[in-house]
């Protein structure tokens, strides 16, 4: 839940230049309280950081573990795109696969990326 999340903020951020529990809500398909909890859960985590009725940001804990979710995901779609995948699927399968593997696997993805470079 929390790289879900804090990889939308981030997302959300770069676009938008705010990151609102609402945009969150309906991004991830849930209801305005479930964010309000899970935001409350990564603040507690030290990952996100909010002033009363402003907008939600990432403390340098959060944005490293943004970035560490996207890299992992960008090798996980070009690793999938190597094998034929078409990139809808592509896109779709990474993000379970992402949260998921290991990073022995995730190195060995890369490695064999490397002819490629295209998930940089």
């Amino acid at each position: 839940m929390a790289e879900d999340y804090v990889e939308l903020i981030a997302e959300l951020i770069e676009t938008r230049g705010e990151a609102r529990p609402v945009e969150i809500a309906e991004r991830l398909g849930v209801k305005p309280p479930t964010v309000t909890k899970n935001i409350s859960r990564l603040k507690t985590a030290g990952l996100v950081r909010r002033e009363p009725y402003r907008a939600i940001f990432l403390t340098d804990a959060g944005q490293d573990l943004a970035e560490t979710c996207r890299r992992r995901h960008r090798i996980v779609v070009a690793f999938l795109l190597s094998l034929g995948i078409d990139e809808e699927t592509a896109e779709r399968d990474a993000e379970g696969i992402e949260h998921h593997v290991s990073e022995t696997t995730l190195e060995a993805f890369e490695k064999a990326l490397k002819p490629h470079r295209r998930y940089k």
